[in-house]
């Protein structure tokens, strides 16, 4: 208390010597009120070591905010960048026309018999065809192959991709794939090894996204029992991402059918399975014996998580397997179809 009534006394007469005129020369006054050593009170320090540490942590914490921000800028961009050069190539080498609503005679409807969102068909004629022989290719447009006695005829389709011009881009081109009903309209590479196109675009630019690519030990022709076609499954929803539609919309499945354009010939496939397996099991296989080739196939339509109806599956058909990842790195989402129909591809003049 004693204390308190110097301290105010002492800055009274502060005040009042200064308003008054001062005793002091110069204009000088005391220096305002200090606490008597030893009595508990002192001045704080500027600086030190805990002024030093917060400084330290918030450039770290400035540094990586703009790395990741700078990280997440990449990824945006090659995203972007992927995706345009995928848009390019629909826009410019891709003619899909609509079917008409009623086919005329001799003609099939595209996308599983659906209008609206298939490909204009040519008039069906009775071509001189092995279905799946590559080497047959030339004798197919000429002349009639028969097999067990039963000549091979085939429907003409008319191809609405410019192969001609995607092998000038890359001549590794081997396809491209069209699956209705889950959005899916891109390019199918094929090199020797599974690496290249899982982050290298159709133009083989180093882009995350990659590539549609054909498995290295399949031919490219689609003569395996199992060809398996893989694709990322982005965040953005690309490349194979949108499979999942399968299972998360209901009305995706009314359209079973994906299809497979190559330069020669133009494959439609029903789609019969499509479950979450492993990445190591059968469904990356491409060749088995005819007795394991026939439990593969039940084992496939048994696994099924979405219904797609009684479709018959045997060992004299062809699959196509699509495969993406789930986010789990030991499993893969797979859609599986069998070969349905053959055309042979026809261009227009």
């Amino acid at each position: 208390m004693g204390r308190r009534s110097d301290r105010r006394a002492y800055d009274e007469q502060y005040e009042g010597e200064r308003r008054g005129g001062s005793r002091y020369p110069d204009e000088q006054y005391p220096e305002p009120y200090q606490a008597a050593p030893g009595t508990g009170a002192r001045k704080k320090r500027k600086g030190g070591f805990g002024s030093f540490l917060t400084t330290l942590l918030l450039v770290i914490a400035i540094g990586v905010f703009g790395y990741s921000a700078y990280k997440l800028y990449g990824y945006w961009r090659e995203y972007r960048a992927g995706e345009s050069e995928y848009s390019d190539l629909n826009k410019k080498y891709v003619q899909i026309e609509p079917a008409p609503e009623t086919a005329p005679d001799g003609q099939t409807k595209a996308e599983g018999g659906k209008t609206g969102e298939g490909v204009i068909l040519s008039d069906v004629r009775e071509l001189e065809t092995e279905a799946t022989l590559p080497q047959k290719i030339e004798e197919a447009k000429k002349e009639e192959v028969e097999e067990n006695g039963t000549a091979q005829i085939l429907p003409e389709m008319y191809n609405p991709v410019d192969f001609r011009e995607l092998q000038s881009i890359n001549p590794e081109v081997i396809g491209w794939i069209r699956v209705g009903g889950a959005g899916i309209s891109y390019p199918v590479a094929q090199t020797d090894n599974n690496d290249f196109y899982l982050h290298h675009t159709f133009k083989k630019e180093a882009v995350f996204s990659g590539c549609i690519f054909l498995n290295c030990d399949n031919s490219k022709y689609f003569t395996d029992q199992n060809t398996i076609i893989y694709g990322h499954n982005m965040k953005d929803g690309s490349m194979f991402a949108s499979l999942r539609k399968f299972w998360e919309e209901k009305d995706a499945a009314d359209n079973p059918y994906f299809w497979v354009f190559t330069p020669d010939f133009i494959y439609q496939y029903r789609i019969f399975s499509s479950s979450i397996v492993s990445k190591i099991g059968d469904p990356y296989r491409t060749r088995f014996l005819t007795e394991d080739f026939q439990s593969f196939i039940d084992t496939c339509k048994k696994a099924s998580e979405v219904n797609w109806g009684d479709v018959s599956v045997t060992t004299k058909d062809r699959i196509v397997t699509l495969s993406t990842c789930t986010g789990d790195d030991n499993t893969r989402r797979i859609v599986q179809g069998k070969l349905q129909q053959v055309y042979v591809a026809k261009y227009r003049e």
